[in-house]
Order: C-alpha cells, then sequence, then structure tokens
C-alpha cells in the first residue's frame, strides 16, 4: 500500500514537471528522479600558510686575554769620550840656512884687427884722348870712351876680440843647525759606545677574539595539506530511477550521539559506512536527505542548531569519503517533528524522549 500510495505521491508532484516522468511505469514500483551528478575527484594541494623566510641570530664579540711584552724604555747608547795622550820629542831644524859667496871674474880680451872696405870696387865711361890722326874738326870726334874699372879701397882697424867672458866663483857657506821640543799626540782622544738596552714590561689586556656577528636560520614554510573536489565530469542529465519503496521514507541511522555533541564517534562511523554507503552505491545519482531531530528538553534554540551540526556531521564524513557533496542534503529539524506526546511540558520517561532523540536518511528527488 505504501508503495502505491508514494508512486500516486510520484506522480501528483511530477503534474507540474510536464512530461518529465518515467516512461513505461510499473505498477507498485517506486521511481525516484536523478541528475547525473558532477564527477569530481578528491586532491590535495599543499598551501602555504606562512613562507620561509630568514631569522637573524646576533652573537656577541668575544674577547680573550694576552699577555704582552711592551716596550717601556727604548734602547740607548752611552757615549764616553777617553781624552788624547800626549808626549814630547826633540825636533832638529836648520837655524841657519847654508848659502854662497860669489865673485865675479871680468871678461878678458885679446889684441886683433880688422880689415874693412871703405870703398866698394866700381867701373866707369871715362873719354880718351883725342887720336892724332883725327880729321875732325870737332875734337870730341875723334876721342874714345873707356869704360875703366877701379878696386875697392880697404882700411885696417885695431880691434880686441872676447878671450873670457865674465864669470862667476861660488864658495859654499856651511849651515847652522838647532832643535827644539815639541809636544806629540801618542794616541788621539776617541769616543767609547756604549748600548743602553731597552727596557721591557709584561702587561696584561683584553683583545677581540671574534667580532659581532649575525648567524642567518632559514625558518622553513608552514604549509598544510587540503584536500578538494575538482570538476572531472560534468553531469546534469535528469533520469527515473527504480529504488526500494522503503527508501524514499525515513530510515533510521541509529547513531548514539553523546550528550549536547555533534562529534561523530568511531561506532557511528562505522554505522554509516555499512548503513549509508550501501545505499549511496546502489543508487549512484539519488539524492540523499540527511534529517537529525532532538527531544524537547533543552531551548529550541539550542535543539535547532544542535540538530543541524549532527545532520552536517554525517554529511560531512560522506564527503570525505568521496560522496558528491551535490546529492547530499543536511536538515537539522530541532525538536519540531517528535514522534510520540513528549510535547513540550508534558512528562516522559528518558525511553520516551530517546525515541525523539534521532537521525534518519531517505532517498529524495533531485
Amino acid at each position: 500500500m505504501k508503495k502505491i500510495l508514494f508512486l500516486c505521491a510520484v506522480f501528483t508532484a511530477s503534474i507540474m514537471m510536464a512530461q518529465d516522468l518515467p516512461t513505461n511505469p510499473e505498477p507498485g514500483k517506486c521511481y525516484v528522479r536523478c541528475t547525473t551528478p558532477d564527477v569530481y575527484v578528491n586532491e590535495t594541494m599543499t598551501i602555504t600558510l606562512k613562507p620561509a623566510y630568514k631569522v637573524l641570530k646576533t652573537m656577541p664579540a668575544t674577547y680573550k686575554t694576552v699577555t704582552e711584552r711592551v716596550m717601556i724604555k727604548e734602547e740607548g747608547k752611552k757615549l764616553s769620550v777617553i781624552p788624547a795622550k800626549w808626549g814630547t820629542e826633540n825636533v832638529s831644524y836648520v837655524s841657519k840656512d847654508g848659502g854662497n859667496t860669489i865673485k865675479v871674474i871680468p871678461a878678458s880680451f885679446t889684441a886683433s884687427s880688422e880689415t874693412v872696405e871703405i870703398k866698394p870696387a866700381y867701373a866707369q865711361w871715362e873719354l880718351g884722348a883725342a887720336a892724332p890722326d883725327c880729321a875732325s874738326g870737332n875734337p870730341d870726334d875723334c876721342r874714345y870712351w873707356c869704360y875703366k874699372g877701379y878696386p875697392a879701397e880697404f882700411t885696417t882697424v885695431s880691434t880686441q876680440v872676447l878671450a873670457n867672458d865674465a864669470s862667476i866663483s861660488k864658495s859654499p857657506i856651511a849651515s847652522k843647525n838647532s832643535s827644539y821640543t815639541k809636544t806629540v799626540m801618542l794616541e788621539p782622544s776617541r769616543v767609547v759606545e756604549e748600548v743602553i738596552p731597552a727596557q721591557y714590561k709584561e702587561i696584561t689586556k683584553t683583545v677581540l677574539d671574534k667580532d659581532a656577528y649575525t648567524v642567518e636560520e632559514t625558518i622553513p614554510a608552514v604549509t598544510k595539506t587540503v584536500s578538494r573536489e575538482v570538476l572531472k565530469e560534468k553531469g546534469g542529465l535528469t533520469t527515473w530511477n527504480e529504488v526500494e519503496c522503503s527508501l524514499v521514507e525515513y530510515q533510521a541511522l541509529p547513531i548514539n550521539w553523546n550528550l549536547g555533541s555533534a562529534s561523530l564517534t568511531n561506532e557511528a562511523r562505522r554505522i554509516i559506512d555499512s548503513r549509508l554507503m550501501p545505499v549511496l552505491q546502489q543508487n549512484p545519482g539519488v539524492k540523499l536527505e540527511i534529517a537529525s531531530h532532538t527531544d524537547v528538553r533543552g531551548g529550541a534554540s539550542n535543539n535547532q542548531d544542535l540538530s543541524e551540526r549532527r545532520a552536517k556531521a554525517v554529511a560531512d564524513y560522506l564527503i570525505s569519503q568521496g560522496v558528491n557533496a551535490s546529492l547530499l542534503v543536511a536538515n537539522g529539524y530541532g525538536e519540531n517533528k517528535v514522534k510520540n506526546r513528549c510535547r513540550e511540558g508534558v512528562s516522559c520517561t528518558e525511553r520516551e524522549h530517546a525515541v525523539n532523540r534521532r537521525t534518519e536518511f531517505r532517498l529524495i528527488n533531485n
């Protein structure tokens, strides 16, 4: 009867969808309209929460104590003068030089003579006597001319010739000698140089061993690996799938929630894996509603929030297991849909309240 009623409900709801109805439906069967879902794959990506950076640490300078030998007085010199040494000696000298006396020997002469030409020889033309047999009336016509020579004329002069020229005769005069005493240097003065050694002292001082410096340390980046869905294949094609009629009504998901908690326990995850996952695997593309309820105890607002968080916790877990998020609807109804008389102000047992404190699921149309 329930199957027939659901099919009728499906057909009634589908009247508004015009011709979008299952073709050739069979009486007594239940159908759910499915949308071929978008196919997503999960991939991980690394997000840099904080980039790598450098930290500079300052290292202080270090010092050490050393002992050093230092000069406190430079090397010097001491000069000592050694005076000269003196002595005496006799020195002979010529007090009067020797010389000579000179005697002049005058020149001597001897008698001599010298013949001197006083008139040189000569010749001249002379007119001769007229010829006795001259026939001319002019007596000069018969005269002849002769070139007559005459000898030179000489005279003898008495002279003296030098027999011995004037000369001198030297007679040596002996020199005179004397002596005197003088002081002589036996050893000259000198300077003796004495080296005065330098003076030293040991001092202690603090010296820089290693100057201040910085050490660079690289702080690695802080990353976080997140999982995200990436569209692999676009869906959208609407189809009608036959489903078990019981699945279109709310089915209990027997999760025992801890009081006031919306966290899944390991047992709750096991129940989801064994109860819900097979339904989704056997009905691919069908949308699933997860409904969570509370009892009436506590504030209505808190109950509404708690129911929503519990429904979302189940949906999040299914998504983490690879279920497409577009096929999940998580609804929290708080205390609005109690299944028994245990409403606000009614006294009920704990077992009666537990009936209302439930999580359910059902298949719904896309």
